[in-house]
């Protein structure tokens, strides 16, 4: 049964169940994220593998958020995707059978709000593929008496330089609508007049497809377009993408296969932040 939000909820862990992806699973959400078939043929074509955006995690590990929700009661309207992370522990084949296993790694109250983190284990017969992490912060459900957190200042600050690397992206009208494809169907992604019942102009990119798309940045530039280079990648949301927007991903070395990343749209407003990841220099 589920219980409402208290502290008593860290640690605890559910079976999120299984799930299974086929090589049109994984090419379907390469193209949602903005893969093209000149120049990243072998992640959109079969007969080339095809190569697995490491990010296509997200789309397995959001399984454990789905468990969560069994485990938690709170308004689901109130519910905003605060951050995302996932760490690969090997490369995501293009076809698998997996089982995911959830826990609630912290539970924060914000006063107004109540920050949840999610954790999920992504396993398939091998062993464990990679683990993903979701903190949402639920609206009108702090106050429980739980601890505040810790801040956020001094995480992940971008360095006072310019930075070493910039890739450019442009997202297509069309975006959020193949991207909702991979699983995630909020209209409010695609439907005008829902965006506008809930205060935005238009509908606007899922954080994930973003997530997606900075993820392919860091892939293609920090490791050679190898997924088995890619390690890590953490960020938070920040603002929204609009199709046809650029997504410009900015990214500082600053240790031995670390990087700080961001990434802004060619409007000027920053859409991920507090953004780190690590990979496997040449």
């Amino acid at each position: 049964m589920a219980q409402g939000i208290s502290s008593d909820l860290v640690g605890k862990t559910f079976e999120a169940g299984s799930s299974a992806w086929t090589w049109k699973d994984v090419a379907l959400y390469a193209l949602g994220v903005g893969a093209k078939p000149d120049g990243e043929l072998e992640f959109v074509y079969e007969q080339k593998g095809p190569k697995v955006l490491p990010t296509y995690g997200v789309v397995a590990g959001m399984a454990s958020m789905g468990g969560m929700m069994g485990l938690v009661k709170f308004d689901l309207t109130k519910l905003l995707h605060g951050e995302q992370s996932i760490v690969l522990h090997r490369p995501i084949p293009p076809n698998a059978k997996v089982t995911t296993t959830g826990r609630i790694s912290e539970v924060w109250d914000k006063g107004k709000a109540a920050v949840l983190g999610v954790e999920g284990i992504c396993s398939d017969k091998d062993g464990p593929l990679f683990t993903t992490k979701a903190t949402v912060f639920i609206r009108d459900a702090g106050g429980f008496g739980g601890e505040r957190g810790p801040s956020a200042k001094g995480i992940n600050e971008k360095p006072d330089r310019e930075p070493d690397y910039v890739y450019k992206d442009l997202t297509r009208p069309e975006q959020g609508a193949i991207y909702r494809l991979s699983g995630d169907l909020n209209p409010i992604h695609i439907d005008p007049n829902f965006a506008k019942m809930g205060g935005f102009q238009k509908p606007f990119l899922h954080g994930l497809c973003t997530y997606g798309f900075v993820g392919r940045a860091i892939l293609h530039t920090l490791c050679g377009s190898d997924p088995a280079r890619f390690g890590s990648f953490e960020a938070r949301f920040s603002d929204q993408v609009y199709p046809g927007d650029e997504i410009i991903t900015k990214m500082w070395i600053v240790g031995d296969g670390e990087a700080i990343i961001s990434a802004e749209t060619n409007r000027g407003n920053e859409v991920l932040s507090k953004a780190k990841a690590t990979f496997k220099p040449e």
